[in-house]
C-alpha cells in the first residue's frame, strides 16, 4: 500500500529517529513485528507509538498525574489545530494524524484511559476492565488500522479486539509489577469469586489459586478475541499483514507463558529470541480464515470510536511518499534497511535469524 503524500509536512529525518528509538526502547516484541511492516508503514507505525510512549511517560511513568493529562490535551488541541510544537513526538504524530484523517476522538480516548491511571482506578468486572484496555490499546489498534487505509467498521472492531486482547495480556504479564506499585488491574467481582481479597494481596502478592483463577480467566478471553481478531488482519492490505500477524503471535505468546506456569507475580512472562523467530516463521506461513470481519458484533466498548472514524471525512490521498521519506534523502544505513526489507518475507526472516544469532 502507498504512503501518502502529505500537502503540508511538519517533521523531519530527526524526528522520525527519535520516534524510531521510542519503540526501541519502549517494547522489543512490537518492535521486532515493526520490521516486518513495510518502509512505508513502518514511519507511521513508529510515530503512533512514540505519541502512545510519550503520553504513558508523562501521565503514569513521571508521575505527571492529571496535570499532564492536561498538557497531553493541550498537545493534541495544537496537533487537530495543524500548529504541533517543537516536539519531535508531537511534530511526527501530527503528520499521520493529517494524513490518515485520524479523528481526534481516538488519542482522547487514550487519554482517559491514562487518566485513569493516574486516579488509581480499579475495576469491578471484567466489563469494566474491557472499557479500560480499549482506551489504551484498542485506541492504538483504531490507529494502525486508519493507517493502513482500512476504514470499515468492521475491520476496525476487529483490531479492537486485538487492542483489548494484548492488553489483557500485559495485564496478566505485570500481575506482580503492578502489585509493587500499589496497582491492581484484576477485577475486584472475579477476585471475591475466587476468595481473594485485594487488600491482603497488596499488603502480601503472592500467586495463589485465587489469582491465578482470575488470570486465567482474563487470558482465556483474550485467546477469543486473539481468534476474531484475525479475520481482520486478513482483511488489512497484503503489505501490512505479516507485521501485525507476528505482533498478535508474539503477545498471545507472552500470555500462554503464564497459562503454562509461569509466576507473573514474581516475574514476567517472557518470550524467547528462538521462539520469537518461530513465531515469525509461523506469521509468514499464516492461514487466514474465509469468515468475514463482521461474523462477530463490535464490543459494546468500541462502538464510540468506530462511529467517530465513521463520522470524520476521509482524506484525499495521492500515491507519494512526503520528501523527507524519499529514498535518496536517507543516510547510507536506512538505504541498506530499506534494502532489507524489500526482500521477500523469507528472506526477512534469515536475516532476522542471523542477527538475533549474533546477539545470543
Amino acid at each position: 500500500m502507498p504512503a501518502p503524500s502529505f500537502t503540508r509536512l511538519y517533521s523531519t529525518p530527526a524526528d522520525c529517529a527519535a520516534c524510531r528509538h521510542a519503540i526501541r526502547q519502549g517494547s522489543k516484541s512490537f518492535h521486532l513485528a515493526s520490521l516486518l511492516l513495510p518502509v512505508e508503514l513502518r514511519e507511521p507505525a513508529y510515530a503512533i507509538y512514540a505519541f502512545c510512549r510519550m503520553a504513558d511517560d508523562r501521565i503514569d511513568r513521571e508521575d505527571g498525574g492529571l496535570r499532564a493529562v492536561e498538557e497531553m490535551a493541550e498537545l493534541l488541541d495544537r496537533v487537530y489545530a495543524g500548529n504541533p510544537g517543537e516536539n519531535t513526538i508531537e511534530r511526527a504524530f501530527a503528520d499521520v494524524v493529517a494524513a490518515f484523517g485520524i479523528p481526534r476522538a481516538i488519542p482522547d480516548a487514550l487519554l482517559e484511559g491514562l487518566a485513569w491511571d493516574a486516579q488509581g482506578r480499579r475495576y469491578e468486572t471484567v466489563a469494566d476492565l474491557r472499557a479500560y484496555a480499549m482506551r489504551v490499546a484498542g485506541s492504538v489498534g483504531v490507529m494502525m488500522t486508519l493507517i493502513m487505509d482500512r476504514r470499515q467498521p468492521a475491520v476496525l472492531a476487529r483490531a479492537c479486539d486485538l487492542g483489548v486482547a494484548m492488553q489483557f495480556t500485559n495485564i496478566c504479564r505485570d500481575i506482580g509489577e503492578d502489585a509493587a506499585a500499589g496497582r491492581l488491574y484484576l477485577p475486584l467481582e472475579r477476585m471475591a469469586a475466587h476468595g481473594v481479597d485485594p487488600r491482603h494481596f497488596l499488603r502480601q502478592p503472592a500467586y495463589s489459586d485465587g489469582v491465578r483463577s482470575v488470570a486465567l480467566e482474563l487470558l482465556s478471553e483474550a485467546e477469543r478475541l486473539y481468534d476474531s481478531a484475525l479475520a481482520g488482519i486478513a482483511a488489512l492490505p497484503a503489505s501490512g499483514r505479516l507485521g501485525i500477524a507476528a505482533a498478535r503471535l508474539l503477545y498471545r505468546e507472552i500470555g500462554r507463558g503464564v497459562v503454562h506456569g509461569t509466576d507473573p507475580v514474581a516475574r514476567r512472562s517472557v518470550v524467547t529470541r528462538p521462539r520469537k523467530l518461530a513465531l515469525i516463521a509461523e506469521a509468514i506461513s499464516q492461514r487466514y480464515p474465509d469468515t468475514s470481519p463482521s461474523a462477530w458484533p463490535a464490543l459494546p466498548e468500541a462502538r464510540g470510536m468506530i462511529r467517530a472514524v465513521m463520522a470524520s471525512p476521509q482524506r484525499a490521498r495521492s500515491r507519494g511518499t512526503p520528501p523527507w521519506w524519499q529514498v535518496e534523502a536517507r543516510t547510507t544505513r536506512m538505504l541498506e534497511l530499506l534494502h532489507s526489507f524489500q526482500r521477500s518475507p523469507a528472506e526477512r526472516l534469515g536475516e532476522l535469524r542471523e542477527t538475533h544469532g549474533r546477539r545470543s
